[in-house]
């Protein structure tokens, strides 16, 4: 804010005084939002409950964007550190990096709103208020989504989302460093295809044993600012226009007092697909009525025609609108910067050393070691290795969804090669395509490139416009079109530049045949080939990819022009394309016969699995999967290269569970690395040649095959997840191996314990191997005396720990006075009858055979109830 801006306020009584850096301010946040809502019109509150609220220049309020994302690091502005998928940071089973990790997003978010308001930039991802986390229950391996949450567990979610909340809003008792949103509210886990119109309505037992704990934990152990409720509907009501569910459950049972987001456009749905209104009027009139405070989309424009008309009071908006203000002024938008601690975060920050290092660590801490017959950790004798597999080398499957963009990328391939020792080399092919009909685009080399006059590249004109407007500002050749201008836009500027880019010339095919050619970047681009408009997209939300198809003749040249247009944060472009006439599985096997060793790169992709999309191929349906196999070229490589004989580890990079059981029996070990970040190629090699011991945990069961399960649009918990499946899981949740073992001894628990009371319990743990290492020890409760249908068992806490070789040490628990406790049919936590069974060890109970970890045990003992 400008001091200006707080001369405004001096006769409304809300201007501070000077004062030294984190002096309190001397009204409370909400009552300065009060007494500035009072002074608006009618037309001004209403401007300012929607996601691009207007400034209001007479007041001194400048405008202000509500809608930005931070999953797993600052998305869509530009560089940002990116930390593994959230599914892989849930893998970590660690709760202090999961507060350390939102501590450096949050670092760079308050920078990078510096950084944008400086320059007035005050639009869409440049804010302080993040659509994050998402804490839906992944109760279904095939929701395309699941990857952005934290697994199947109610607690984990709950422990992890809440440190991550305090991460992202700082400990200052003055100013919140960002504001964090918990989505979507409340039962909400697909199908994509479905979310507009779905109607959930679970048990009060699945309700309140499993959709509503995590949100529970956000917002009365977290202090979340906001709440985003959903687009599907909740017991027959559209979830934004539900005060069952935003005022009975959300304020009255859960205390929540921040302001309630929509999801975008889920108003529009009100009325649109739910038929619960019959006009956008309506819909708003409703949705402000039950408590969405702030409308992400459109519909809110209605509301002065709908106060007018006596649908909704214009009390109703003011207690919007104060929410709102209470929430601005408790991030310091209104004060001098003098007086907000985040204020002084330099921009240095961003993406730098310190948070790659981080993203390190969380990379390394996610991945989970599923199978190892002693052929990991590569030694010496290992000079050769074949890096085979769609997912060696491709940035979607680093950074996967809601991302930003990292200034360094390692990948699995360059990590693997570097990692050899002098005179070692790596053998790299894609080996398959990604799934049916989706091959990975590779850059369009400067080979295949010629400017009009015949020289090697492209003829590049960058205009100092977003529009392509008047004569270039600079022309040039650039030998490929392969930018990420991060904060540094090709004309110069701030990290905002508004420019366009035209590129001329040819494409030169090396062989005959069907080519896929495409483009991929964020902002706006239209693609000309032989003078014909073959596609055009604009998106700031995702960098797209388009492509098509088209037969070209070896030694032949094709015009081609691309037209780019960059008017946000994050300016990126890259000429891609799939060439024909390559055996990919032919070249592959003949690397991996060459190789002392085979790595396969294998899984899924963010533009396979994830949001509502138009995708519809074998084995995925608008952002959904339909199995839970790889992809079947993916399947057809990994038995043929499996069939050759040579030490073969495989490498899954996925958002979610995956079917692989052919693996599972026949390769000699295999990693599950998600989608891991900017430095997930460097956390893979740290553990294929053992200079990291891996610890990380599954989030979600991996189960045998998609008939394990019950409908995907089933939301009764029967069947689903660790604490209700009774089949024989590929992986159990909380599955993972290490290099070396551990023993637990000396379990110290209480035998009788009053219902309410807290419970303290301690095991002793020991590395038993040569090598230090982490162990995750886990702590489940069972009540097999129960009269109805509870959790076969349910974690109830965790720690991850660090021992070295022959180390041991007392981990000690304090288990809250929920932990022995159920919810019953009626929805109500109670303590049923019987003992409770607690366990603790490694691992879940109960597993044995190939699902036991020969790396770590359990122990197991009872504690009887007082009555």
């Amino acid at each position: 804010m400008t001091r200006s801006l707080a001369v405004v306020f001096v006769s409304a009584g809300l201007a501070v005084t000077a004062g030294p850096v984190g002096h309190r301010p001397p009204e409370p946040a909400a009552v300065r939002a009060r007494a500035l809502v009072q002074r608006m019109t009618l037309a001004e509150k209403v401007s300012q409950l929607r996601y691009d609220a207007p400034a209001i220049p007479r007041l001194g309020i400048p405008a202000y964007n509500w809608w930005s994302e931070a999953n797993h690091g600052v998305a869509r502005a530009g560089p940002a550190t990116v930390f593994p998928q959230v599914i892989g940071l849930a893998a970590t089973f660690d709760d202090s990096l999961l507060y350390d990790a939102a501590s450096a997003i949050s670092d760079e978010a308050r920078a990078k709103y510096a950084a944008f308001s400086r320059i007035g930039q005050r639009g869409l991802d440049e804010g302080l208020t993040f659509f994050a986390p998402n804490i839906n229950i992944f109760r279904d391996p095939r929701w395309g989504r699941g990857q952005e949450t934290y697994g199947e567990d109610p607690f984990l979610t709950a422990t992890l989302a809440v440190q991550f909340v305090r991460g992202m809003q700082g400990n200052n008792p003055d100013y919140l460093k960002t504001l964090t949103t918990a989505k979507h509210f409340a039962v909400h886990s697909g199908p994509e295809p479905l979310r507009h119109t779905a109607n959930e309505d679970p048990s009060p037992q699945d309700l309140w044993s499993t959709y509503l704990p995590a949100f529970a934990a956000t917002v009365r152990d977290g202090h979340v600012g906001s709440v985003m409720c959903a687009y599907s509907a909740f017991r027959g009501r559209p979830d934004c226009a539900n005060p069952a569910l935003l005022d009975t459950i959300l304020r009255r049972r859960l205390g929540f007092t921040g302001y309630v987001v929509s999801d975008c456009w889920a108003i529009d749905d009100v009325f649109r697909t739910h038929k619960a209104a019959t006009s956008e009027v309506g819909a708003a009139a409703m949705s402000l009525s039950a408590g969405t405070d702030l409308n992400c989309g459109v519909a809110y424009r209605t509301l002065e025609d709908a106060v007018e008309r006596g649908l909704v009071p214009e009390a109703a908006v003011d207690t919007a609108a104060v929410r709102l203000f209470t929430a601005r002024f408790r991030l310091g938008m209104f004060d001098d910067s003098a007086r907000v601690p985040w204020d002084t975060i330099p921009y240095a920050v961003v993406g730098d050393s310190a948070h790659h290092a981080m993203a390190l660590r969380a990379a390394r801490e996610s991945i989970v070691l599923l199978k190892n017959d002693g052929v990991l950790p590569f030694g010496p004798s290992v000079r050769t290795i074949a890096v085979i597999g769609p997912d060696a080398h491709n940035l979607d499957v680093m950074v996967g969804n809601y991302h930003g963009t990292p200034r360094r990328v390692s990948y699995p391939d360059d990590a693997i090669g570097r990692r050899l020792a002098a005179g070692g080399r790596v053998l790299v092919a894609d080996g398959s395509e990604l799934a049916d009909g989706i091959p990975v685009l590779h850059q369009i080399p400067s080979s295949a490139l010629e400017t009009p006059d015949g020289q090697p590249g492209l003829r590049a004109e960058y205009f100092a416009n977003g529009e392509l407007q008047g004569l270039p500002a600079r022309t040039e050749i650039d030998p490929a079109v392969a930018f990420t201008w991060l904060d540094r836009p090709p004309l110069g500027g701030g990290i905002v530049d508004s420019f366009s880019v035209r590129w001329s010339g040819r494409i030169v095919a090396p062989v005959t045949g069907t080519y896929r050619i495409g483009f991929v970047g964020m902002s706006a681009a239209k693609f000309y080939f032989r003078d014909s408009l073959m596609f055009a997209f604009q998106t700031r939300y995702e960098p797209a990819q388009h492509a098509f198809d088209v037969p070209l003749t070896a030694g032949h040249a094709y015009d081609v022009r691309v037209e780019f247009r960059n008017w946000g944060p994050n300016p990126d472009a890259h000429l891609v394309w799939a060439p024909p006439g390559t055996d990919r599985l032919r070249e592959a096997l003949a690397d991996a016969r060459r190789a002392d060793a085979v790595v396969l790169v294998l899984g899924l992709s963010p533009r396979l699995e994830g949001e509502e999309s138009g995708l519809h191929i074998p084995g995925f349906d608008g952002g959904d999967r339909t199995t839970l196999a790889l992809p079947a070229p993916q399947e057809q490589l990994l038995e043929a290269v499996g069939a050759l004989g040579k030490p073969t580890v495989v490498v899954l990079m996925t958002g979610s569970a995956v079917a692989v059981p052919w693996a599972a029996a026949h390769a000699n070990a295999m990693l599950e690395a998600w989608y891991p970040g900017e430095a997930g190629g460097e956390a893979i090699a740290d553990v294929l040649f053992g200079d990291y011991n891996p610890a990380g945990r599954l989030p979600v069961t991996f189960y045998q095959s998609v008939r394990d399960l019950p409908p995907f649009t089933d939301y009764a918990m029967d069947g689903r997840t660790y604490r209700y499946f009774t089949g024989t899981p590929l992986y159990p949740f909380g599955f993972g191996l290490s290099f070396t073992t551990f023993k637990y001894t000396h379990l110290d628990l209480p035998s009788v314990v009053a219902p309410g009371s807290a419970v303290r319990l301690a095991v002793d743990v020991e590395n038993t191997g040569a090598r230090a290492g982490d162990e995750v020890v886990q702590v489940y409760a069972a009540h097999p005396g129960a009269p109805y249908r509870v959790p076969l068992r349910a974690l109830v806490a965790f720690r991850r720990v660090h021992l070295g070789a022959g180390q041991r040490r007392t981990v000690a628990f304090t288990l809250g006075a929920d932990a022995l406790t159920v919810v019953d049919t009626a929805g109500r936590r109670v303590v049923p009858p019987g003992p409770v069974v607690l366990s603790v060890g490694g691992e879940q109970p109960g597993m044995t055979g190939a699902l036991a970890a020969s790396t770590t045990e359990t122990l197991t003992d009872t504690i009887r109830m007082k009555r």
